[in-house]
């Protein structure tokens, strides 16, 4: 599946970049003001930050919530205490478009997270166009070169880069390139089950200067909780929001110490 997602991604983009060549996009993007930087809003804190997330559907459980304004939403997450929002920009599996990180990112103050499979400058440049201060690289797909290539031009277009593991070897790779925002996906992306114990078991090799992210598997307060015990600094959270009561939700997770 993740095979699948990252093809249709690529696919996607260069559908779009028949339209607007990267040379385009790139004077584009220069033009673009810098954005809130993602490393300062989401920095160790005495309470644990969340980048709550725009989600409509998954592959793994199909359609979650219509979402008709993503700008609304997104501003309401942002009033009930979020630190950044994520905004799903893939479309086959996940019902996203690069037009709700646009609307989104032009609505709130907070950064804005481009949560898609990335392979490309090209796609770092649509985020940077379309207002979202980082990008997420997986590296459950990306090979190494490509990993520190798409890494550091990020960086030099002015984003953050939240990168997504799932082993140790994948947190060592995150280390050796100096990540400051360092997620342990606890879905797997091959199964797409969840395991919360994942993050507690591999936290520890974090790097102790790194912005730890817990990401997926949140489905009650408890689970934000054993994050947070466990030694993650934020918590990425999508579904839990959008198929419950945000206003509710979000103001206890961010009091959560």
């Amino acid at each position: 599946m993740l095979k699948q997602l990252f093809e249709a991604a690529a696919q996607d983009a260069a559908t779009r970049e028949r339209e607007i060549s990267i040379e385009q996009l790139a004077e584009t993007a220069s033009r673009v003001s810098p954005p809130v930087n993602a490393y300062d809003s989401l920095a160790k804190s005495p309470h644990i930050k969340l980048i709550a997330e725009i989600k409509r559907a998954s592959p793994s459980r199909g359609d979650l919530a219509e979402i008709p304004d993503a700008a609304k939403l997104a501003v309401g997450y942002q009033s009930a205490g979020a630190h950044a929002i994520s905004v799903l920009t893939e479309r086959t599996g996940f019902k996203g478009s690069l037009a709700d990180l646009a609307d989104v990112s032009a609505a709130v103050s907070i950064p804005t997270l481009r949560k898609d499979f990335i392979s490309s400058e090209y796609q770092i440049l649509e985020a940077k166009v379309a207002g979202a201060s980082m990008i997420l690289l997986i590296l459950a797909h990306l090979d190494s070169e490509s990993f520190v290539r798409l890494f550091k031009f990020a960086h030099s277009v002015g984003l953050g880069v939240l990168v997504e593991t799932h082993n140790e070897a994948e947190i060592d790779a995150a280390g050796d390139i100096g990540a400051q925002l360092i997620g342990i996906n606890t879905r797997d992306l091959k199964t797409f089950k969840t395991d919360i114990g994942l993050f507690e078991r591999m936290a520890t090799r974090l790097p102790g200067e790194s912005i730890k992210v817990a990401e997926s598997s949140v489905r009650e307060l408890g689970d934000v909780q054993r994050y947070r015990d466990a030694g993650a600094d934020v918590v990425l959270v999508g579904e839990a929001l959008v198929t419950g009561d945000y206003a509710d939700l979000i103001p206890r997770i961010v009091s959560v110490s």
